[in-house]
Order: C-alpha cells, then structure tokens, then sequence
C-alpha cells in the first residue's frame, strides 16, 4: 500500500497524525507503514505521563531524549506500535487513540473496539 492509498481503521483516507514532533515510521507526520516497519508503529496517540512511565518500566523509553529521538512528553501525538499499545491496553493505561490517523494494519494486532473506547472523540456515524 502507498502513502497516497494508505487507509484508516475506518477504512478512509489516512489523516495526518502530528508534524510537531514529526512522527511516523517515515517521519513524514503520518502513521503510515511499510513491510520493513516491525514495530507496526500505526497507532496515532497523544501520549499522557502514565503511559510514558508504563513504557520505560517495560524498556521502551519514550520520553528521554537521545541523539536520534527528541523524546517525548505527556501531551505529545505521537504514531506508537501497534504491539506497544495492545501491551498498555491490557495493563489498563493504554493512551488516547486518533482514529482518523491509525493506520488499518493496526487491526492486525489490536481490536476496532478496544481502540475506540479509548478514541480521542465520538465513534463515527
């Protein structure tokens, strides 16, 4: 699937996650995906400071920086692994979700339901 074709778990055209930081698995601000990307990193959030503490506690440390990362903070959109938000989930601090911004792949590893009780607004119509 291209970027100009990539879908959302609505099955619409993928909306633009964050360009501040700029996110994705391309950095492009999109959480679009290829076959190379084995994070699966497709889930849009906006990062809240449990989640950061839940993801350094279990070795995925999000919010120092590095040379190659800027690091996040609570507040931060941000296109997370699909396999790193299922882990949040089921420890019960998985953060917000962007529906319109999460790729469809991510179905591959988490529930339509589990991440629209968790969207950042209204289910759609």
């Amino acid at each position: 699937m291209t970027h100009s074709t990539s879908l959302n778990v609505y099955e619409e055209q993928l909306q633009a996650c964050c360009f501040e930081p700029k996110t994705g698995w391309y950095r492009d601000g999109f959480c679009h995906t290829d076959q190379d990307d084995t994070g699966v990193h497709t889930v849009c959030v906006v990062v809240n400071q449990e989640f950061l503490t839940f993801s350094k506690s279990v070795g995925n440390d999000l919010s120092t920086p590095s040379p190659w990362f800027i690091g996040l903070k609570p507040g931060d959109k941000w296109c997370l692994c699909a396999a790193r938000w299922q882990e949040a989930f089921d420890a019960g601090c998985a953060p917000q979700v962007f529906m319109d911004a999460t790729h469809i792949r991510t179905l591959d590893n988490t529930k339509f339901e589990d991440l629209e009780r968790h969207s950042m607004y209204p289910s759609k119509p």
